[in-house]
């Protein structure tokens, strides 16, 4: 999974991917500090293949990770090229996801590149110039399909949709908002790979003060919270300079400061949570004396295909899958316990995997 995090410069953004990923991007207090997509790979907690990898005294325990691009600081008018212009715009293309980093707390040490906060504004400016980018792109594919239409029929339903998005991003609207039920339609949306149609999670950051009550009394979370809901996108709250500090601690620290703070979890665990949600993701599990590993899919995906994702042949010759859920493995204390229970089943190629499941794929090539 690859996550492109945006926002207008100083909202906390180049912070908070320096926190989740300590990957040490410069942040400073002026605009365009970050002249460079900086990447960074994180890895996702999971406690079952921690677990997994006692059970079985694992040489590796490999999580699923997710990549993080930070994406310069983007301002009015990026998509014809002001600021750092519109070659961080192909960035955020390459993502599945975007996560964007909202301000939603004042400080009058921190400039504002609008000289005030108002997080509604903030969005719809960042929108505005992603809606441009897309409108640049429709129009380039839009002529090329009507020239061609006129000579080949089957392209006229293509260039009649390409005008419906091209009315519904004029009118400040985004692809992410269009209703779409005709699959060859869905297809075409998948492929035109528009900005304005993937994946949104707004990251409200908020100050020290506001992370409690997760910020139930921050009016500007609420303004926040309330356009996300409109368009169906996901919102998580987060200070950027506390998960500066967690960043800094090892893992017993981190769940001293967190209680102390009267927090559960950090905002990168909601994060992940939210992104997993969002895009519809879980994992499954592989366990054994060389590694435990988890991997990410998406919900819904069938035996053959989760097991082309450890390898292409394993879905090519794929035969049957081994599978038992990760607690009645743990309880059972091995594989060969669980089959005498009857916990394992051998599932075949109609098996829709389910989150937490350990599964051993046969194959043969």
């Amino acid at each position: 999974m690859k996550l492109g995090i945006v926002g207008l410069p100083n909202v906390g953004k180049s912070t908070l991917f320096n926190s989740l990923t300590k990957a040490g991007a410069q942040a400073a207090n002026f605009p365009f500090c970050t002249i460079d997509p900086n990447v960074g790979v994180v890895a996702v907690p999971d406690e079952r293949i921690k677990l997994l990898g006692e059970l079985y005294h694992t040489k590796k325990v490999t999580p699923a990770v997710i990549e993080f691009v930070d994406i310069a600081g983007l301002v009015k008018g990026a998509s014809k090229g002001e600021g750092l212009g519109n070659q961080f715009l192909s960035n955020i293309r390459e993502t599945d996801a975007i996560v964007h980093v909202v301000r939603c707390f004042e400080d009058t040490n921190v400039i504002h590149v609008d000289g005030s906060v108002d997080p509604i504004r903030d969005i719809e400016v960042i929108n505005l110039e992603l809606i441009f980018a897309d409108l640049e792109v429709l129009e380039r594919r839009l002529s090329k399909v009507s020239k061609a239409a006129r000579m080949d029929k089957s392209l006229q339903k293509e260039e009649a949709f390409l005008n419906r998005i091209k009315e519904h991003l004029e009118g400040g609207n985004s692809c992410r908002s269009m209703e779409i039920t005709d699959e060859d339609e869905l297809a075409l949306m998948k492929d035109y790979n528009f900005l304005t149609y993937k994946p949104v999670i707004y990251a409200a950051n908020v100050c020290e003060d506001d992370l409690a009550d997760d910020g139930a009394g921050n009016d500007m979370v609420k303004r926040v919270r309330e356009f996300a809901g409109a368009e169906g996108s996901g919102v998580f709250v987060v200070c950027a300079k506390v998960e500066e500090e967690i960043s800094e601690l090892d893992d017993e620290e981190k769940a001293e400061f967190l209680e102390a703070m009267g927090l559960s979890v950090s905002g990168l665990d909601k994060l992940i949570a939210a992104s997993y949600d969002l895009l519809g993701l879980m994992s499954f599990l592989t366990a054994g004396e060389d590694e435990c590993r988890a991997w990410t899919i998406k919900k819904g995906t069938k035996a053959p295909q989760a097991a082309g994702k450890i390898h292409t042949d394993f879905e090519r010759g794929f035969i049957k899958a081994e599978v038992v859920n990760y607690r009645d493995l743990l309880e059972q204390g091995s594989l060969a316990a669980a089959r005498e229970k009857g916990l394992v089943g051998m599932e075949g190629k109609d098996y829709v995997v389910k989150d937490g499941d350990v599964i051993l794929f046969r194959f043969n090539v």
